[in-house]
């Protein structure tokens, strides 16, 4: 992607989140992730997610709401970004309607602007290993808890159409990664064939 088309690039409306997450998931998946910061621009194409909707026993608001899981109770459009295993940022879209906890944990993302800077923020250079997981996404995008219930049309961080054209067959369902609950779900979305997956194609295989 060249500076010009990146810089061109502008957020998709918060209407586009406020509607059932199982319609956001084909229209999401091939967007563009965007995350400026200081003078620093990096942006990935969103490759994977996995939904976690309602009384989902997977989800973090299965119990209710919480301090921690409060920002997945708003309406569809802002950041829900949570700290695990006490080293790891993750970072889910909203969606949905307000009081209804629903959102896209972004698993994975194929980096298409701002390599250099991304490997920078990583420490290592393998384009492939750049974001290819949630945590590993965070890092390469600098992307933390400050971000917390930020609004998905701002400047700061953002998805944006790029004018990719996804064909319905191209994407491919899979039970979700790493939960204990609900494990037969096929609530993991991905774009088939890609490269910059977090997990292979054939369960049970990581990259």
């Amino acid at each position: 992607m060249s500076a010009e088309v990146c810089a061109g690039l502008q957020p998709l409306p918060l209407e586009f989140y406020q509607r059932d997450t199982f319609e956001i998931v084909p229209q999401i998946l091939g967007k563009i992730l965007v995350r400026r910061i200081h003078n620093k621009t990096v942006a990935g194409r969103l490759v994977e997610v996995e939904a976690y909707v309602g009384n989902d026993p997977a989800s973090h608001a299965a119990n209710g709401m919480t301090e921690r899981n409060r920002v997945m109770f708003e309406a569809g459009g802002v950041a829900y970004v949570y700290f695990t295993y006490g080293m790891h940022f993750c970072f889910n879209v909203v969606t949905d309607r307000k009081d209804f906890p629903a959102a896209l944990l972004v698993r994975a993302a194929e980096p298409v602007f701002g390599v250099e800077d991304m490997s920078s923020f990583r420490g290592m250079g393998d384009i492939r290993n750049l974001a290819n997981g949630p945590a590993k996404l965070c890092q390469a995008m600098k992307i933390d808890r400050r971000l917390n219930g930020a609004r998905l049309d701002g400047e700061e961080l953002f998805i944006a159409d790029d004018g990719f054209d996804l064909a319905s067959d191209r994407i491919g369902s899979s039970p979700r990664v790493g939960i204990a609950s609900a494990t037969k779900r096929k609530w993991r979305f991905y774009l088939k064939g890609n490269q910059f997956l977090s997990r292979s194609e054939k369960p049970g295989k990581t990259r």
